[in-house]
């Protein structure tokens, strides 16, 4: 592994860890089998996940839920939960998820809502106060 490509990966992990705690199964193969295609991820990942703070433009609970949103339309219902989740962590609302979901439902369609919105929802959960655990 070339030096750049080692700096881009070690790149990706830090920003797993700091937004995670943890560089989730999939992309741990990633690393071991195809570590340049991890390593331009990964710099994609951490130009995108930076909180405002560190140069980004939106905050992390609206980086979750955009994630959430696509990964919904896009039939990724693993991801779309572990996204969610996320969010949450960030202060996302049940509210403002299902808001969210509702629109991928006008775009997507009631199957796109039947396989993974709904699941979504569901998987999140929410407490008395209307927001998700």
């Amino acid at each position: 592994m070339s030096d750049i490509t080692k700096a881009a990966v070690d790149k990706g992990i830090a920003s797993f860890m700091a937004t995670y705690g943890r560089v989730p199964p999939t992309y741990e193969v990633l690393i071991e089998h195809a570590p340049e295609v991890f390593a331009g991820y990964g710099l994609m990942r951490d130009f995108v996940m930076r909180t405002p703070e560190n140069g980004g433009a939106l905050d992390l609970k609206t980086k979750e839920l955009i994630f959430t949103l696509l990964d919904t339309l896009a039939g990724e219902k693993n991801g779309a939960i572990a996204h969610a989740k996320e969010a949450v962590k960030h202060g996302l609302t049940m509210e403002e998820l299902t808001e969210g979901l509702v629109q991928v439902l006008i775009v997507g369609g009631i199957p796109t809502w039947n396989t993974v919105g709904a699941e979504v929802i569901a998987s999140t959960g929410s407490d008395a106060k209307g927001e998700i655990c």
